[in-house]
């Protein structure tokens, strides 16, 4: 007899969902197709020499260990020089602070186990990374959005959400996944207020941070975070630190970020900066799904980033994404039809488009996919699958030739779809 095994899954399973980008990718796979569709890092960039050479040195020199089960909490001097690495853009950690994680996702997933309960209200922005939706629908997850513009999410909209007691807010401060837009200065220090009056946490998810190409670095919001809570207790004598949360790590700010965009995605290396208390509960959390990381993989991509590689490799990741993005973006300027905007990232791997608000993305998509070029429409980005009038386009994976080719591809089909809804509107 055949188990139904459909009848045994567990309620929570309900909520769960493929990922449309991942399935995507799927159909997107065919050699002539264009596809502007994942968020993929350019994979001429990686570097597999470094990678092989520092594979065979951690084989020959710490082959047993690097082979071996290791500590959850992950690899101690890749821990350190994160902290270090960290440091730079004004986040004080040390290693106790920090877990490595099988790429952010898991964070995610992470922070979904430890803090959410059936029915609990997340805060986002809308529109939002996709990976964060599929991850905490899981644990059954409600969610309240807020819109974003050209500077991030609009913080005047945010009181009202704020008044429906979510559980903690997500926010992706740099070169936002989707939109590509950057959270302003004045935006981020009104936000971190606003968290500490209503008291609720912050999940600062930073993938694309260190891939600025034009502009100003803005500090993180753990950092703001910090400063302001440090500025309170220097202001109230005897209001001083101790303990686990002693210092930097008594705020609202839990920090996530990745070496998937900066060495390779398929390395699945992401880090978590918290609390101590909160590590310790992470570390419970994981031992119940993977127990730990690759040692292998964290082993090599320390043995291949100690030195000086990492800013040198960065560098080049920068001037190269640049270049793809002003391509890009000229040749939209060229090829698409009046009443189509779209926004100037200074950083990052996305462009987010705006189509005339009939307009609907995925009914487009396949007249797109038949011209050989594809994007990632919008609606799976909003919570409440709204959007539909919006798409992601990724610069960092295709070649310059190919980012022309395949822009004037889609200009044509969005100027034949303009003219169609124009024949129809007045027939």
């Amino acid at each position: 007899m055949t188990t139904p095994w459909a009848q045994r899954y567990a309620q929570r399973t309900q909520r769960m969902g493929s990922s449309v980008i991942r399935e995507l990718l799927k159909m997107t796979e065919q050699p002539d197709l264009i596809s502007f569709a994942g968020g993929l890092p350019a994979p001429e960039l990686f570097p597999v020499a470094e990678f092989e050479a520092a594979a065979q040195r951690v084989l020959k020199q710490h082959g047993s260990k690097a082979l071996q089960y290791s500590t959850t909490e992950g690899y101690l001097p890749l821990r350190e020089f994160i902290v270090e690495k960290m440091s730079q853009y004004g986040i004080q950690a040390s290693p106790e602070n920090v877990l490595i994680t099988s790429g952010s996702q898991q964070a995610l997933d992470l922070i979904g186990k430890l803090m959410i309960n059936s029915g609990d209200l997340i805060l986002t922005e809308n529109p939002t990374y996709l990976g964060a939706l599929q991850a905490w629908r899981a644990y059954q997850a409600e969610f309240t959005a807020v819109p974003i513009d050209d500077n991030g999410i609009q913080v005047d909209l945010l009181e009202e959400a704020l008044c429906g007691g979510p559980k903690f807010m997500y926010i992706l401060p740099n070169f936002q996944n989707p939109g590509g837009v950057t959270l302003s200065l004045e935006r981020r220090h009104a936000l971190v207020a606003m968290a500490d009056r209503y008291g609720v946490p912050i999940i600062e998810d930073d993938p694309y941070g260190e891939l600025r190409f034009e502009g100003n670095h803005l500090p993180p919001l753990v950092v703001l975070d910090a400063d302001k809570l440090n500025g309170e207790a220097k202001a109230t004598p005897g209001n001083g630190h101790n303990g686990d949360e002693a210092g930097f790590f008594k705020g609202n700010v839990i920090y996530l970020s990745t070496f998937s965009k900066t060495l390779a995605p398929g390395l699945r290396l992401g880090w978590m900066v918290a609390p101590k208390s909160v590590i310790q509960r992470c570390v419970q959390a994981k031992q119940g799904m993977d127990l730990h990381t690759s040692s292998f993989v964290q082993m090599v991509a320390y043995e291949t980033i100690k030195g000086d590689f990492l800013p040198r490799h960065v560098r080049r990741i920068r001037e190269v994404y640049k270049a793809r993005r002003d391509v890009m973006i000229g040749t939209m300027l060229r090829q698409f039809p009046p009443g189509i905007t779209w926004t100037w990232p200074e950083g990052g791997l996305f462009l987010w488009v705006t189509l005339p608000e009939w307009m609907d993305a995925a009914a487009i998509l396949p007249k797109a996919i038949a011209k050989k070029v594809a994007f990632v429409p919008g609606a799976a980005f909003y919570p409440d699958g709204s959007g539909r009038n919006h798409f992601r386009l990724n610069f960092s994976n295709a070649q310059p030739e190919q980012i022309e080719e395949g822009i004037r591809r889609l200009g044509r089909v969005l100027a034949e779809e303009l003219e169609m809804t124009a024949e129809l509107a007045y027939a």
